[in-house]
């Protein structure tokens, strides 16, 4: 299963055509782990946005989840990794850059507080939200948990269980929704 082949059939045009030099254009990801943001990030970071990725700020920073540091700390590397990617995302607006968040943005409220802090530093968003049946995600997990990179954080079943419980599908959020 390579990675691309969730969005063959998806028009970047759509997101592309946005982009604006005056208005920076910050493409926000949405979508359980394992839907394919990371991939579909990197295919807009081709096109000239700058991709924020909270796990591989941590990596580069910390190293891997679990072996360069104790399980116990990734909760507090977390919230330094978002904000410091959230500082950068504010200057790369002011500065006219087009931006994609690789976050998971899984509740609604985090996704209104980062559409605030888009609007309120210069720039425009459009929410993308890769939704994936559960057992595609267990099935495309079963790969990823399989590799030893920043994008390949370890998800047990309890956590993909508990991922999907907690995730709050937009809904009316101006979201575009690319389904497999």
């Amino acid at each position: 299963m390579g990675g691309v082949y969730i969005f063959e059939n998806f028009n970047f045009e759509l997101i592309y055509r946005e982009r604006d030099n005056s208005t920076p254009l910050v493409v926000m990801m949405c979508g359980v782990a394992g839907s394919g943001k990371t991939t579909f990030s990197q295919q807009l970071e081709k096109e000239g946005f700058v991709r924020l990725s909270i796990d591989e700020e941590i990596w580069a920073t910390h190293g891997r989840y679990g072996i360069d540091f104790p399980m116990e700390k990734i909760e507090e590397y977390k919230i330094r990794a978002e904000s410091k990617l959230r500082d950068l995302l504010i200057q790369l607006i002011q500065d006219k850059q087009q931006v994609v968040i690789d976050f998971s943005f899984w509740n609604r409220e985090r996704r209104d507080q980062y559409k605030q802090l888009i609007e309120r530093s210069g720039g425009k968003w459009k929410l993308v939200y890769l939704k994936l049946h559960p057992d595609d995600l267990r099935e495309r997990l079963k790969i990823r948990n399989k590799r030893v990179d920043a994008n390949a954080f370890p998800i047990t079943e309890e956590i993909l269980t508990a991922y999907l419980e907690g995730f709050e599908v937009p809904e009316g959020e101006g979201e575009i929704v690319m389904e497999n």
